[in-house]
């Protein structure tokens, strides 16, 4: 009989917390995908660089909002079961409210493992897979991002700007390419018509003069008619490799090498290893090594619920209460996140952190449940 109400109980957190995760994960993917827009509509990539840009930040989505859910699946099941009863079914089959909270703390286990595995696999490849399209990009939608009477450098190494502009048609145009440090091309036409196929993407210019800048000295040409392949030019959006989309192995590595350079600030192993950014790199390695441990304390300040009998007059305030110490909770593993950041001295404080926070816990849930409660 125990382990049927010990089931139920798993099943009823673990089903809330699914549909919770997905609805609220959904609400959050869709406004960052409006947000994203601009990738199209201002960096000219394509819809499907878009749509797959998106799709893969959702891992990241449900990593930062697992804690949270979590603490209100635990707390709307809880609740849900004093209100009904139901918990009594527990105490009349001898199961006491220091075994429950163990089981919940059992259950909170699995869902530190499981943010684990996010953190330290899914997150970190899924958003290395998402700026995989920005690198194998090129801009092919310039027709999009280019606006009448603006100056467009959205896209790296080019300037555009364009007196008039319909659909793909283009009246008085001006090009500078910037081909390296010493040499730049500006191109004046005054028309002009885009042309995209499989093969390349150009811009078919009328009318105009080339005039070539090398080491100071410049060199015109006039043209009636030149095409200007646009396929060779990417976007500004950033492509290089970000410490979150670092592997964890990789991570790994980067501290132990920034530690036994102690943080040089001219040293860089790797792309995305810099000792000039150690903070960020140590902070990562916090968020994705021990930041889901604050998660286990989720569950015991859930069980403080137990403590707490719905025929007290203030228990809404005392549920609300607790609540407020959850959300407290999250928001400490976040500001400690932030500034424990300057050494390997206070990665390991920050580990500490919600160890000593366990123990103090459940130290006192122990002595609750024994002395003042007096309920086996």
């Amino acid at each position: 009989m125990k382990k049927l109400v010990y089931k139920k109980l798993s099943f009823d957190i673990l089903k809330f917390f699914l549909i919770t995760i997905f609805s609220i994960s959904t609400i959050v993917w869709i406004i960052q995908a409006v947000n994203f827009l601009d990738l199209v509509s201002e960096d000219g990539h394509s819809l499907k660089v878009y749509f797959f840009y998106t799709f893969f930040l959702l891992p990241k989505i449900i990593s930062n909002v697992l804690p949270f859910i979590l603490l209100i699946s635990l707390f709307y099941v809880l609740i849900q079961y004093e209100i009904k009863n139901e918990l009594i079914i527990y105490w009349i089959n001898g199961i006491t409210k220091i075994n429950l909270t163990n089981h919940i703390i059992k259950i909170t286990i699995l869902f530190v493992i499981f943010h684990l595995i996010l953190n330290l696999g899914i997150v970190p490849y899924s958003l290395d897979k998402a700026r995989s399209y920005f690198r194998n990009s090129n801009v092919d939608l310039f027709s999009a991002i280019i606006k009448e009477k603006k100056f467009i450098d959205s896209v790296e190494n080019l300037t555009i700007f364009v007196e008039k502009k319909n659909g793909n048609k283009l009246e008085n145009i001006f090009i500078k390419e910037k081909i390296s440090e010493e040499n730049s091309q500006i191109i004046i036409a005054q028309n002009g018509n885009f042309e995209k196929n499989e093969i390349d993407n150009k811009i078919i210019l009328e009318n105009g003069k080339i005039i070539d800048t090398k080491e100071d000295k410049q060199n015109i040409i006039d043209f009636s008619k030149f095409n200007l392949d646009l396929s060779k030019f990417q976007s500004n959006t950033i492509t290089n490799p970000k410490t979150q989309e670092m592997s964890s192995i990789n991570l790994f590595k980067c501290i132990v090498k920034i530690h036994y350079f102690n943080n040089n600030n001219n040293k860089s192993f790797f792309p995305g290893c810099d000792t000039k950014i150690y903070k960020a790199i140590y902070e990562e390695f916090n968020k994705r090594f021990f930041s889901p441990i604050f998660t286990i304390n989720i569950g015991l300040i859930a069980s403080l619920l137990l403590i707490v009998n719905k025929q007290n007059n203030n228990y809404k305030k005392k549920y609300f209460f607790n609540f407020c110490l959850g959300v407290l909770l999250i928001f400490i593993a976040e500001i400690t996140l932030k500034h424990l950041t300057n050494s390997i001295t206070m990665i390991g404080l920050y580990l500490l952190i919600p160890i000593i926070l366990f123990l103090l816990i459940y130290s006192y849930l122990q002595f609750v449940y024994r002395f003042k409660l007096n309920f086996k």
